[in-house]
């Protein structure tokens, strides 16, 4: 079936309502790429009525190729403003948007253990250093994380240290960059 609780589809920028009713009757996940449509020039996913029905929503960054980045902060900053501009000033909250990014993708995936801080989930966590001069005078913590720092301080994913002090420490970053770039060229000279 092309609906259902295990299925997810991608953009969903033209949904209507009768389809937003059935993706919620059927708890059918959507996977919104605000970046990616903007960068397209797609549309505006109607996330605000999806959610208002019941409609499991994640974000996704959709990849370079269609984003340019992949920054999930970037994506949920997106998706809140996005919704404020179709829907008014009030139609999303910074930490709605963090909590699409994170239990919403954790939902629409079937992973109950994710995206939440809790007693017997898996934990990722993310530090990222609020103390320069760009946060001074923020009151809303989730609000100054979505526009404030891009680069993670410190990372440690399900008990494994990632990141430390800024840098990755689990792999030759150098190297990866090179490599991917090289094979991005070699992508784009066989179009």
């Amino acid at each position: 079936e092309w609906v259902g609780s295990d299925v997810w589809l991608a953009h969903c920028v033209k949904l209507d309502q009768s389809e937003i009713d059935l993706f919620a009757a059927t708890r059918t996940g959507v996977a919104h790429c605000p970046c990616s449509n903007c960068r397209l020039g797609s549309g505006i996913a109607p996330i605000r009525a999806m959610r208002d029905r019941g409609v499991p929503v994640g974000l996704g960054v959709d990849g370079s190729a269609s984003n340019d980045a992949g920054n999930l902060m970037a994506e949920a900053r997106q998706a809140m403003l996005l919704q404020r501009v179709a829907n008014g000033a009030d139609a999303m909250s910074a930490r709605e948007a963090l909590e699409i990014a994170t239990r919403g993708g954790a939902d629409i995936l079937g992973r109950p253990e994710c995206g939440r801080i809790a007693v017997g989930a898996r934990a990722d966590i993310a530090i990222w250093d609020v103390r320069g001069i760009e946060s001074a005078g923020s009151w809303d913590p989730a609000a100054l994380l979505l526009a404030g720092p891009t680069t993670v301080r410190d990372l440690v994913v399900e008990g494994r240290r990632v990141v430390r002090g800024g840098q990755i420490c689990t792999i030759d970053l150098p190297a990866l960059i090179a490599k991917q770039n090289k094979l991005a060229h070699a992508l784009r000279d066989c179009l």
